[in-house]
């Protein structure tokens, strides 16, 4: 059997520059209740019937705001604007196809279970089914009707076009740098791109491997890349240069960017050639981040006279527009633009542009590597602006191992905090090379951009501008000032050149490379490096038998006289501290390098030196004794943590190694995640730091095999030393759950498992659906977890329709569910009547026709989310249904999602035997202030204004409903708060209306008025509400919020489902005072009616202090309600609801 020891960076598994027993890459893995606050948050593998949904987040769910993404495999689903799934509609002929929906380090997934293995192995770009990177990138269904891919084939062969042709898809481009095509797969023919490049998916309950026949060995999504945003030239020599004569004449610098205008003053003449590669009608530059960035290159600064002139003004500007006016451009796009550009003899080409790296070699670091290593083109290329993030971040295509990796420093050479970090990912190589000037970068913008008008300047034409895309092109104009200086030299020598005599910082290899650019030592250089940066890679824990790693470095002398130079080596830690002595040692410490050769020097890296982890980064230097020849090749190692083996065995059900198994492996005291498969034997063996971990495994038949898949559950995993793992699906049992009523139908099962992580308030969440109980098999492996870390929760649904008997032409639904800790497999149990709840369970619908999304939802243990895929997408209303409900503790949570409205209930618990009756969406909607803690953020489901300091913050839904639950629409409420008369600006909170002030520390009179209006053709009945609050308010301790005293009057009358009631007869009002305001603190509470929409009103008597009586006018019409209040402190409510309920014959 072979052992096989995969790099884990990530949850890509492709290999990338080969790194054996790597450690795995911190990537968070965290159940989100995000911006959005909707209820019921989960990440799922859901196998359930085509016409279901996932509606247990909704998140934003207005429907209009939900947009539709059509994944690779034909399968479409819903989002939310945050990339939250709201729903999935499988493909045709993928009825039964399972899905795994999670949220990975801020992006919502979506992974068919038959895609998964692919995708764990590399051979599927995870970005395929990332919801919130396609949403961001523009690729929803409606902005575009194709899925850009990159397609590509085996050992630098093309795929066949012809066969992807047959399989529905437009071949765009050729891109023979990566041995790959860009092709658009049509989202209208389903499923069929899919079928015909893979086989084994069996309808998406089998494994999907790339087939042989389209010749295609890997997908990537043609995902976009972005400019990278976040008294330089002096600063980095150049004046020095021109001085000598260089300013770039007879070099061709290509800018890869969102254009150049060339219009521009500093840029008349300075282009040659442009070319197009986006979807924007032309190559204007519209949003002007390519102008900055060729001015920065080649400017000749005639606007500013001659004081904004760029690094190499005698250069010449290929303008190649790989990003749209957007700042956008797709993969192919870039790839295509690298390919023009050494076609049309650039040897320097600028790409101020990047994305997320992986561990994998993608298209775009392919792409730079071979273009570079077959012509003489220098690829300068941003670091990325993500160094915010710590270590790791360096961005795509600057992690390629050919570019000339640029981050940033200021105008005091201090390193930015923006600029991307090494160690790059998947080998700890170093990068970035070197760094440049890239904070208040002042350039030439076209006027009218998006960069001139989002921020415009002080100096008309210019911008000031941050980040390592204005870094980037100080480089690239230096490259074209040493490439007129040595014409014959290669690109590879000129990278050794700049980054040889750059300026070093206190500060790690893995942060600054070897320095900051120094021209002016650079256009002296005679004794440049071969074979830099020295990458040792990773030494493996333990370290006392760690074995020095030696690595040559070569110095070649360009000049005409033997050069004398004393080797020595510096390096730090990422926290400045110095490396300890002996770390890293060089041999010869002096080494003469003859006139037009060559002498080599061999560098050592000893971790036995030192216990302490991390990584160390820093320089050879290598220093004549006048210091008139000085060079510095960048070092680097990561000495491991505390790691060991885990090496993971897939058995299946017929006792054979099963190549279709993957794990998840979350950290429980880390925020490491990673899913790993094999598919030839189904072992694979990871390199992980010593800590605990929960492993989920799953293991499914062949694709000829009937058995269901097995998910087995080690929430309690101690790695302490090298051991072996085995997820054996024999090991797994189905759970069997029989309900009191034979005529139900089981037909949804679900299993949430969570596990409690180490620095988060929440548990980390994984949620599976089947269609029913038979679907799946689950097990426990290994020892258990104590209750308060660990659950499983096993739910289900069933359902006896409506007309058959004693259903009573209404539907029968029994929702159980179970939290289990301890033991989390399979289980066996039978429902007695005695143990259920009974709820006679209405939604209305003031509108005729409408439709709703329900969820009913049980909660889990440790503060997990709750969350229901068992109902149907949509209902039609009135809706009435019989609900039993296994009492047994468990906390359900309701919500009901209509008309651009949810409809949020509080968690109940039901007691067994009771009957409930429980009302959503009738009237009369309002405002509702529930009961809440007084020290709660206004915010998802805690209704009201509080303060907290100087700041107020105000989130109060004005369209409850009649039983108070509370109703959150898209945009929500207008809010505008007075003090003393003076109106507050203040700043949104949340996709509802929600609103934050500053505000004075004196006492002070605030006026609040919110309002909201309705379509009355979408909500006949409230259809504008208004409320007016004053009260006074005065600074309050900035550690803890205070309500303010708020109170609304909440009515609830006795109205029909559809908001009615009759007309020409009396009519009580029942109402209910919520908020500060108490039956012993009311002043004052008086009422008002009106039939006329609102044109005249009438005071209304209360009766007893607990209802309306009205007398409802013979001629059906609308009731508009008012209610005004004042308390004992002064605190006053003026509240009016138009056509609160209509009334009818």
């Amino acid at each position: 059997m072979t052992r096989k020891t995969l790099p884990l960076e990530s949850e890509d598994m492709g290999s990338r520059r080969t790194r054996a027993g790597a450690p795995l890459g911190a990537l968070a893995m965290t159940v989100l209740l995000a911006s959005t606050q909707l209820p019921g948050t989960a990440w799922a593998t859901v196998p359930v019937e085509a016409s279901d949904a996932v509606p247990a987040r909704f998140s934003a769910t207005v429907r209009d705001q939900v947009k539709t993404v059509t994944l690779i495999t034909g399968d479409k689903v819903t989002a939310a604007v945050d990339g939250s799934v709201t729903g999935i509609e499988r493909a045709k002929g993928r009825e039964k196809a399972a899905f795994s929906v999670r949220e990975i380090d801020g992006h919502h997934h979506v992974i068919p279970v038959d895609a998964l293995p692919a995708v764990a192995r590399g051979t599927l770009d995870r970005r395929l089914f990332d919801i919130t990177q396609l949403l961001a990138d523009g690729y929803d269904d409606a902005t575009r009707a194709d899925l850009p891919l990159i397609v590509t084939g085996p050992r630098g062969s093309l795929p066949d076009t012809g066969a992807l042709r047959g399989a529905g898809a437009r071949v765009s481009r050729e891109l023979h740098s990566v041995a790959g095509v860009a092709v658009e797969a049509d989202k209208e023919d389903g499923a069929t791109f899919w079928d015909k490049v893979t086989e084994g998916a069996d309808g998406g309950q089998g494994t999907a491997r790339l087939t042989e026949a389209t010749g295609v060995t890997r997908i990537w999504l043609d995902g976009k890349r972005r400019a990278s945003l976040d008294r330089s030239v002096p600063q980095i020599g150049a004046p020095t240069a021109w001085e000598a004569g260089f300013d770039g004449e007879g070099v061709t610098v290509a800018v890869l960017d969102t254009g150049v205008d060339q219009t521009r003053p500093d840029l008349v003449g300075q282009e040659i050639a442009e070319r197009n590669f986006t979807e924007s009608a032309d190559n204007a530059d519209r949003y002007g981040h390519g102008t900055h960035v060729a001015s920065t290159v080649a400017g000749t600064g005639a606007a500013s006279g001659r004081g904004f002139k760029g690094v190499a003004p005698g250069a010449r500007i290929l303008d190649a527009k790989v990003l749209s006016d957007e700042g956008s451009g797709s993969d192919s796009g870039v790839i295509a633009g690298m390919e023009w550009a050494v076609a049309e003899g650039a040897r320097i080409v600028n790409l101020s542009l990047g994305g997320t790296d992986t561990p994998g070699v993608d298209p775009l670091e392919q792409a730079v590597n071979r273009l570079s290593t077959d012509t003489n083109t220098l690829f300068v290329i941003a670091a990325g602006n993500d160094g915010g993030a710590g270590e790791s971040t360096i961005g795509s295509p600057g992690s390629a191992e050919s570019a000339l990796t640029v981050g940033a420093v200021d105008k005091q050479d201090v390193l930015a905090d923006f600029s991307s970090r090494g160690p790059r990912v998947g080998d700890s190589g170093v990068k970035p090379d070197l760094t440049a000037p890239g904070v208040g970068i002042t350039a030439a913008v076209p006027p009218g951009s998006v960069l001139d008008t989002d921020d415009p300047s002080a100096e008309p034409g210019y911008e000031s501008l941050d980040g390592t895309s204005m870094a980037t092109p100080h480089v690239a104009g230096a490259a074209a000032l040493l490439a007129q200086q040595h014409p014959d030299w290669s690109g590879r020598r000129i990278k050794a050149a700049l980054t040889g005599s750059a300026e070093p910082g206190p500060y790690s290899a893995y942060q600054q490379g070897t320095g900051r650019t120094d021209l002016s030592r650079a256009i002296e250089q005679t004794v440049v490096t071969e074979g830099g940066p020295l990458s040792f890679g990773v030494q493996r824990w333990p370290h006392h038998d760690d074995e020095p790693v030696t690595k040559e470095v070569v110095y070649r002398n360009l000049g005409t006289r033997p050069v004398v130079l004393d080797l020595a080596t510096e390096a730090v830690r990422s926290d400045g501290t110095p490396a300890p002595e002996g770390l890293f040692t060089v041999s010869p410490s002096r080494l003469t390098v003859p006139a037009g050769g060559e002498a080599k020097a061999d560098v050592t890296a000893d971790t036995r030196v030192t216990d302490a982890t991390g990584s160390y980064g820093g320089a050879v230097t290598a220093v004549q004794a006048d210091s008139a020849v000085s060079v510095r090749t960048a070092i680097g190692v990561e000495h491991e943590q505390e790691s060991y083996d885990l090496t993971v065995r897939h058995i299946g059900d017929d006792g054979k190694p099963a190549g279709n198994g993957a794990t998840m492996i979350e950290g429980r005291d880390s925020d490491l995640f990673a899913t790993v498969s094999d598919a030839e034997d189904g072992e694979v063996t990871v390199r992980l730091p010593k800590g605990g971990y929960a492993l989920t495994g799953f293991v499914g038949g062949e694709d000829v095999s009937p058995d269901p898949l097995s998910i087995v559950m080690a929430p309690a995993f101690e790695l302490t030393e090298d051991t072996t793992v085995v997820v054996d699906a024999r090991k797994a049992q189905h759970t069997r759950i029989t309900v009191p009523d034979t005529e139900a139908v089981n037909h949804h099962a679900q299993l949430v498992v969570g596990y409690t992580v180490s620095g988060r308030s929440r548990p980390s969440v994984s949620l599976y659906n089947f269609t029913d109980f038979s679907g799946f098999k689950t097990g426990h492996l290994g020892p258990v977890a104590p209750e308060n870390e660990a659950y499983a929760q096993y739910s289900g649904f069933w359902t006896r329709p409506a007309g058959s008997a004693p259903a009573g032409g209404t539907d029968v639904n029994y929702r159980l569910a179970w939290n289990r800790t301890g033991t989390l497999g399979a289980f066996t149990t039978s429902v007695q009547t005695k143990q259920l709840a009974k709820i006679d369970w209405t939604a209305g619908s003031p509108t005729a026709g409408a439709t709703a999304q329900i969820a009913m939802a049980p909660e889990p243990p440790l503060d997990g989310p709750a969350a229901d895929f068992s109902t149907p997408r949509e209902h039609p209303l009135p809706r009435r249904t019989t609900e039993y409900v296994l009492a047994n503790g468990v906390r359900w949570l309701t919500s009901v999602h209509t008309d651009g409205v949810s409809l949020l209930g509080d968690y109940a618990v039901y007691r067994p035997g009771r009957t409930y009756t429980e009302r959503y969406n009738v009237g009369v909607f309002g405002p509702a202030l529930p009961a809440r803690p007084t020290d709660v953020e206004p915010g998802w489901n805690n209704a009201g204004a509080a303060r907290r300091g100087n700041e107020i913050k105000v989130e109060l839904p004005l369209f409850s409903d009649g039983q108070g639950h509370l109703a959150y629409r898209w945009g929500g409420p207008e809010t505008t708060l007075h003090v003393d008369g003076q109106e507050l600006t203040g700043s949104p909170t949340s996709f509802y209306g929600g609103v934050s002030y500053e505000v004075p520390a004196h006492d002070g009179r605030y006026d609040l008025v919110m309002e909201d209006t309705r379509d009355p053709q979408q909500h006949p009945v409230s259809t504008h509400v208004r409320a007016h609050w004053t009260f006074r308010s005065q600074h309050t301790p900035d550690n803890e919020w205070t309500r303010l005293p708020l109170s609304v009057v909440r009515f609830t009358p006795e109205l029909s489902a559809s908001a009615t009631a009759k007309a020409g007869e009396r009519f009580q009002v029942p109402f209910t005072v919520e908020g500060a305001a108490t039956a012993q603190t009311i002043r004052k509470l008086a009422f008002e009616v009106s039939y006329d929409d609102g044109s005249t009103w009438a005071p209304a008597e209360a009766v007893n202090g607990t209802h309306l009586s009205l007398v409802h006018p013979e001629r059906p019409g609308s009731v508009s309600l008012r209610a005004k209040l004042t308390d004992s402190d002064g605190n006053t409510l003026t509240q009016t609801i138009d056509r609160a309920y209509h009334t009818v014959e």
